[in-house]
Formats: structure tokens, sequence, C-alpha cells
């Protein structure tokens, strides 16, 4: 007999690992001659880079970088035993949890620190990325991280802009001439926690912003801003992102990852159970077990349960 264990984690209480193990032990007990597959899995979001590692093996990075309001943070990644492939969760650097309440305003956080990531991955070698983007502070349209990588952004007289949320409306040019040449060489593929639209009442500001400490004022100027960013990014790049699934994940930030680094954006789970080669780990089984923290509503909204069993 085969049986596959994929099973999300069990917040606060096990890993996706630790609950594959537990449900292991109790298999064996009846059936000590049983070939048992455990995958450490999740759904793109926290838990993510620990899970990849342990199910493909990989080592973690541990660099310094800005966190969403400039400041050094220390941010951890993993680089896959390939050599070649990095994983990375933007909540490691910039992420909600990283501010305090009162620090919380998407009109000054930035993705610079997951930009600062991506870099230093491509420093070592890495050429193709998994990349999670659920949980962040910003509403920045992914100005950061693509100033980490090179690119430059001016207003209308040429003044240098921050990427922050509120040089969204000001953005007139965008340079790519600096722009790391290691960065066309790869492969990204994003796991988006939302299928949101960039802008308007489902989009990146209005739905998100409020939680990441934005007031009314600052949802409608956000919302023009990522408006504005849509119009700049496809004079820029040819491409009209705004209205793809995922594309107001993150606060924009999908966005950015599809018109520049023509980044796959996929639901978080689809991307791990791809990534952990799931379809060929359940040739054979008579079984396979899955779970999360908790089966209810949402479950079949996305989350890796609902992958599993597609």
């Amino acid at each position: 007999m085969k049986i596959v264990i994929a099973s999300d984690s069990f917040k606060g209480s096990l890993a996706s690992m630790e609950v594959a193990q537990s449900i292991e032990m109790g298999i064996l007990d009846v059936f000590p001659s049983c070939d048992v597959v455990k995958l450490a899995v999740a759904d793109g979001g926290e838990g993510t880079t620990d899970a990849l590692c342990q199910t493909l093996g990989g080592e973690t990075v541990e660099i310094l970088v800005e966190d969403p309001l400039g400041r050094p943070v220390k941010a951890s990644y993993a680089v896959l035993d390939d050599g070649h492939t990095a994983v990375l969760e933007m909540s490691a650097a910039s992420g909600l949890t990283l501010l305090a309440a009162d620090e919380r305003n998407p009109m000054r956080t930035s993705t610079y620190g997951i930009g600062q990531l991506i870099a230093d991955a491509l420093a070592r070698g890495c050429r193709k990325f998994l990349v999670g983007i659920g949980g962040s502070a910003t509403n920045d349209g992914g100005m950061g991280m693509l100033q980490a990588l090179g690119y430059v952004f001016t207003d209308a007289d040429g003044n240098y802009l921050p990427g922050v949320g509120a040089s969204l409306s000001a953005v007139c040019r965008i340079d790519d001439s600096n722009v790391l040449s290691s960065v066309r060489e790869s492969e990204f593929i994003v796991a988006c926690d939302v299928d949101s639209p960039l802008y308007g009442p489902e989009g990146a500001a209005y739905v998100f912003a409020p939680q990441k400490g934005a007031d009314a004022a600052m949802v409608e100027e956000l919302d023009r801003g990522l408006r504005h960013f849509a119009d700049i990014m496809q004079k820029c790049t040819g491409l009209d992102v705004a209205d793809m699934p995922g594309a107001g994940a993150a606060g924009g930030l999908g966005a950015a990852f599809k018109a520049f680094l023509n980044a796959d954006l996929k639901k978080g789970a689809d991307m791990v159970l791809d990534a952990v080669r799931f379809d060929e780990q359940i040739v054979g089984a008579d079984l396979v077990i899955t779970g999360e923290g908790k089966i209810d509503s949402q479950t079949m909204a996305g989350k890796l349960p609902a992958a599993v069993a597609e």
C-alpha cells in the first residue's frame, strides 16, 4: 500500500511535516509495511519557505535588508539544493508584522526589502524564484522592489521618486537602463494569496489598504495612484496587467512582477504543489491524506486541501 500525506500546517500547533510525521506513526502502527510518502507543503504564505526546503532540500540564507519603513532588519530566504532556485516570502522583508500598529501607513511603506532579497539571490547564482507575496504592509505597486533591482522612477520634472505609495501618482518615467542583467535571465513564479485586480472597488487599495493603516482619504489617493501607475506600466512594458487575477496582491506587487519580470502569477497552493511535483508523487497511491488547521468555508477558496483534492 502507498499513502501520500500532504497537509498544510495546523497553525499554532504543528508544522506541515510534523503533521505528516504524526499521521505516519498511526499508519505504520497498523500497516508496518506501508510505503508512506510525506510532503511538507503550504499555500504560498507563511511557512512556504520552510515547507519547500524540507521537501526539496535547501539551505537558509539570512541577510540585512530594509523593512517596510526603511529600517535595517534581518530577513531570510532559501536556496534549494539544485543551487539555482530561491524561495522567498515577501513578508520576511516587507510584511505587516514587522510594524507596530501605529507605524502602519501604506503611503510610506515600501517593498524595497523583498527586492534586496531577490538581488542577493541573483548574486548567488539563482535564476528561478518561487515567491509568496502574502502578508504585505505595502501599497507601492511594487516600485520599491523594482528600485532594488535597478529601475529608476522620476516625475514630470525629472526628480527621483522613492518607491512608496505616495509616489504612485507622480511617476512619469521609468528608466530600466541600470536593471541587473540577471533579472532578465530569470524565471519568477509568484504565489498570490488573493486574485484581486490592481485598482477599483475590489482592488488593492480599497480592499486591503485599510488594514495596512490607510484612512479613507489615503485609500482614494492610493487607488488613483495605482490607476495612474497602471497606465505608466503599460506605456513602459506594453502590457495591461491591471485586471489580471493577482495584480492587486500585496498592494500591487503582483502587477509589478507580471509587467516587469514576466512572472507567472499562481494560486499559492498550486505553486507549492507544482514545485514538489505533486502529480508525480501521487502516482500509484491508494490514499492521499490532506488537511489544515481548520476546515471551513474558506477551504474551498484556493486553500491547500482544496488544491490537493482537485
